[in-house]
């Protein structure tokens, strides 16, 4: 083979590698819950993809997709050990979605936080078997193909991790209604009125937040509409003072970025069903915040 050869062939390896890059990236993402395992679990997709014998390779796409899931998994297999012994509670690192609301799927299923942050219960086969069909629309038998499982199985994999996320999940509102009550909630956050806090809370709510034991972030939930307030109350004077707001999107829906002294601190965002607000969650690790202010458009 001709130098001129190489090249041609490393060319359309890289135009194959780019135009599937996206939805690699989606599936890790969704996966893992975090956007720098995913770019990690997507690199190393595009090395193998470098050395594999591509003349044998008759659908790209596939190939990296089968390439990418099981890395994923692999990983997230070792990310649990790690996330058992992480301080505090472990939320999704949050992704900008205001360029691609949909992260490289054909739905913007799995994307939520809140959504992520339930499938990150189950074990890494069944989240990656739900991403693919739920979000990429994977048919079964392909998704059989990709976990060296049978297609019956698929079925059972995607079925049992629909009914866990049905019996924590409720239906959330429309972005419009989300944002609503969101705006409700700060005022009554920035202010600690007990009484407003209590307005839009449910009864069960839960507040999660993540510092990862740098920040001075709680190290355990808080649950139950009066403990929740009073958390909230608590330390509104604190807080919100000193601090500055600014209105983004976060996994497809809206989310309040939190600053001081020019340095962003928090990211809020909350899961909000037809009852009122059902979880509370709040990104202060560092390590998860800086990439999401990063990629945000200016």
């Amino acid at each position: 083979m001709r130098a001129g050869d190489d090249a041609d062939s490393l060319d359309r390896a890289t135009r194959e590698f780019m135009a599937a890059r996206p939805q690699l990236f989606g599936i890790a993402y969704r996966v893992l819950g975090s956007a720098v395992e995913a770019e990690d679990i997507v690199q190393e997709a595009w090395l193998r993809w470098q050395n594999a014998n591509r003349a044998d390779i008759h659908e790209p796409a596939a190939f990296l997709a089968t390439v990418t899931v099981r890395l994923a998994i692999n990983f997230a297999q070792s990310a649990r050990m790690r996330r058992e012994s992480y301080i505090g509670p472990w939320l999704p690192e949050p992704v900008d979605t205001s360029t691609d609301p949909q992260v490289g799927a054909e739905r913007a299923e799995a994307l939520d936080m809140a959504v992520l942050f339930i499938l990150e219960k189950l074990n890494p086969v069944e989240r990656a078997a739900y991403v693919l069909r739920e979000a990429f629309d994977y048919p079964y038998k392909q998704i059989a193909d990709i976990l060296e499982t049978s297609e019956a199985n698929s079925r059972q994999l995607v079925s049992r991790a629909r009914k866990h996320l049905s019996a924590e999940h409720r239906e959330p509102v429309s972005s419009t209604a989300h944002r609503r009550l969101l705006e409700v909630f700060l005022a009554a956050a920035q202010t600690g009125s007990l009484s407003a806090l209590e307005d839009v809370l449910t009864e069960d709510v839960v507040s999660y937040a993540d510092g990862g034991g740098v920040r001075g972030a709680s190290k355990i939930p808080v649950v139950g509409r009066p403990h929740v307030s009073k958390y909230l109350a608590a330390f509104a004077p604190r807080f919100w003072p000193q601090a500055d707001v600014r209105w983004v999107e976060a996994n497809g829906r809206p989310a309040v970025l939190v600053s001081a002294g020019g340095d962003a601190v928090a990211l809020l965002s909350v899961d909000v069903s037809a009852r009122g607000i059902e979880r509370i969650m709040w990104v202060m690790n560092p390590a998860k915040l800086a990439p999401y202010v990063a990629s945000l458009v200016n």
